[in-house]
């Protein structure tokens, strides 16, 4: 009788998130992740002697494979044995956990059958009894990781082998993955390098993105077929326009690809490159899964959220960074599916093209019609939260402008000096004044994405 066994790695954040040495053992990690994923069901398959034709899907931390009943035993031990290897090499930061079940009844009931015995994996269960009160090991040198991602692209091509380092030797045709990175003159490029070939401002940072409700598309599957075809397209769509978007002009030389899995992506790197490209991964990936995804009912798997994460310093850990990421792009789907987290604030994409449209206004007051750079420091003040911390000063304020509209208006045009003939001065400006001003009265708070927009132009007109 065939079995479908569904395994998964678990404990992927703290293992990346455990390292303080920079960015290629961060990146080297990512990919070592990137890399279990696809030879441990290959290495499960070949230990039981069976064709890899039997490979479902594999990414993304997790994979399902066909067995038969025979060589369910078997294959209990190999994963057995892998976990507890995985464990002591990553200092009890990583595990395997899986499930399998007969091919049984209609795939929602095989499925709801794996998706219970997985569930048995959270909390304590994860954990072997037998030295549960251990102190744990150390983590692996992050000599190794960083070796790993040094290689590339040599060391996208991997097997498991438990005689190795790390269980992974470098044998086969490279794995279906995204490994782009920047160049700089001893090889990998730098954050710091990056950061340097930024406009304006020389930061970098971290854009994170992932598929909106994907377990709930995966759920709605009718069929193992359909199962399969879901998760290979999500993956390769993410592993084939990451690393084509990688290597186009604008964006070759200041980002580095950290992963892409099977619902979700992260990549590091300058940050003015960090934003259109998550408006054109949002773009294609609306494309594709319009024209894909046309046949399947509900909103379900059909957007994509992401985050951007900016260092404070150009010397900061980029652990904390990526974490950070996470963080702002759990807010980002928390508030509301289909949307970015960006310079503190969360748009949806619509509202991001509308602060696009408003930065690109604002520079124009500046690079056309020679407006002082300074005046967006000027805008910021115009902010009523810039006043919270003065509440009496506030409602004074609010009053004023409500009777005076006319001050804020002078104010205004104080600080947007310029042509006052010129037709397309005037569009910029008025397209910027309407940013701030409401019909009929004077308001002195912006839309998210006016302050968005503020943010993104004051950091591509900073100087040194």
């Amino acid at each position: 009788m065939q079995v479908f066994l569904q395994g998964k790695l678990l404990g992927v954040e703290p293992f990346l998130l455990d390292t303080r040495d920079g960015f290629a053992p961060l990146a080297g990690r990512c990919l070592y992740v990137s890399l279990l994923a696809e030879v441990l069901p290959r290495a499960l398959l070949q230990h039981l002697g069976l064709a890899p034709e039997l490979l479902g899907s594999a990414g993304g931390g997790q994979f399902l494979v066909a067995l038969t009943t025979e060589s369910l035993s078997q294959a209990n031990e190999f994963l057995v044995d892998a976990t507890r290897r995985l464990s002591a090499f990553s200092g009890q930061r990583l595990r395997l956990a899986w499930a399998a079940t007969e091919n049984l009844g209609a795939w929602s009931d095989v499925r709801k059958r794996l998706d219970e015995q997985l569930t048995r994996w959270r909390g304590a269960d994860a954990f072997e009894p037998e030295g549960l009160f251990e102190p744990f090991a150390s983590s692996p040198a992050d000599d190794w990781f960083q070796a790993l991602y040094r290689d590339l692209p040599a060391s996208a091509a991997a097997v498991w082998n438990t005689e190795c380092v790390g269980m992974l030797a470098r044998e086969g045709e490279p794995h279906w993955l995204a490994t782009h990175f920047a160049t700089g003159p001893a090889g990998q490029a730098s954050l710091a390098e990056m950061a340097r070939r930024a406009r304006g401002r020389k930061a970098w940072g971290v854009l994170r993105g992932d598929v909106d409700l994907f377990s709930q598309r995966l759920r709605k599957a009718q069929s193992v077929e359909e199962h399969i075809q879901l998760s290979v397209f999500f993956k390769q769509f993410f592993a084939g326009e990451v690393q084509v978007l990688c290597s186009q002009p604008e964006f070759a030389a200041k980002v580095a690809v950290l992963y892409t899995g099977g619902d979700d992506f992260a990549i590091a790197g300058a940050w003015d490159a960090l934003i259109p490209f998550g408006r054109e991964m949002e773009r294609l990936f609306q494309r594709s899964s319009e024209e894909l995804l046309k046949e399947f009912p509900g909103a379900e798997g059909k957007t994509l959220s992401m985050a951007v994460a900016l260092a404070p310093y150009v010397d900061s850990e980029p652990a904390d960074v990526l974490a950070e990421a996470g963080r702002q792009l759990e807010i980002a789907k928390s508030s509301g599916r289909d949307s970015i987290a960006l310079f503190g604030r969360v748009l949806d994409w619509k509202q991001l093209g509308e602060a696009a449209e408003l930065r690109s206004a604002m520079l124009r007051l500046v690079d056309a019609f020679g407006c002082p750079p300074q005046f967006l420091g000027e805008l910021g003040s115009f902010y009523r939260e810039t006043d919270r911390i003065l509440p009496a000063r506030s409602s004074r304020r609010v009053i004023e402008t409500q009777q005076r509209p006319w001050r804020l208006h002078r104010r205004l045009n104080r600080v947007l000096d310029g042509p006052e003939r010129n037709r397309d001065y005037q569009k910029a400006r008025n397209t910027v004044l309407a940013a701030f001003l409401t019909r009929g009265q004077a308001q002195l708070k912006l839309k998210p994405s006016g302050r968005v927009a503020l943010e993104w132009a004051r950091f591509t007109e900073e100087t040194e």
